[in-house]
């Protein structure tokens, strides 16, 4: 386990949102634990390793000493790695995929001529609030949206638990767009507690009132 204040510095130091602890630990509920400079978390005898490591996220010697460490955990079953290349431990028959990560620079450009257009009926249609409430419009329209798409398991219950993850994480802000009546037509969440980056965490919509975009 890690101490609370250890907690805060991988936070604090998060390069992908999987760093931020509050945010697995509500969603996943399983415990944090530093291997090496990476943070990990464990469940029974499964260990997820996010092999960013904390002082450089690209630095792939470093990741692999912390798989190397957490490889060593007595009763060890599975390991999944998050990280920025396939650790050179991983058996050749071990499965793996590629996501890709988007980042926008901050202050950001100026948009385009359609994002502009988009941007002023999105202004003429709807008002924007910002806070921390998950209340149940924004929980019907999750609902709405895991109602109508066949999701991974692991996917589905992420989005079940944005509500538990909202109120774990001090620094997350739920941005809402609503109708001139009050109704919900989108919202979205962002996280806020790395001191580097601010994460785009979830977004959703109604297609029947939000305009384009």
């Amino acid at each position: 386990m890690i101490g609370p204040d250890r907690l805060d510095r991988v936070s604090a130091d998060a390069a992908v949102p999987e760093q931020v602890v509050a945010y697995v630990r509500a969603v996943a509920g399983s415990r944090p634990r530093l291997f090496g400079s990476c943070v990990g978390y464990e469940s029974e005898s499964h260990i997820v390793l996010i092999g960013y490591p904390l002082h450089d996220p690209r630095d792939s010697v470093a990741m692999s000493l912390a798989v190397d460490d957490a490889l060593k955990i007595p009763g060890l079953r599975k390991i999944t790695v998050i990280g920025p290349c396939r650790p050179p431990q991983a058996p050749a028959k071990a499965a793996s995929r590629r996501d890709d990560y988007y980042f926008l620079p901050l202050p950001a450009p100026p948009p385009a001529s359609k994002l502009k257009n988009l941007l002023r009926r999105a202004d003429r249609e709807l008002t924007i609030d910002s806070g921390r409430v998950f209340g149940n419009d924004h929980r019907n329209l999750v609902g709405r949206y895991l109602s109508e798409r066949t999701l991974a398991a692991g996917t589905r219950r992420i989005f079940e638990k944005i509500s538990d993850y909202v109120a774990a994480s001090h620094a997350s802000l739920i941005v809402s767009a609503r109708t001139a009546g009050g109704r919900l037509a989108a919202f979205a969440v962002g996280e806020y507690t790395s001191l580097h980056t601010a994460f785009f965490m979830f977004c959703f919509r109604d297609p029947a009132l939000a305009p384009p975009g």
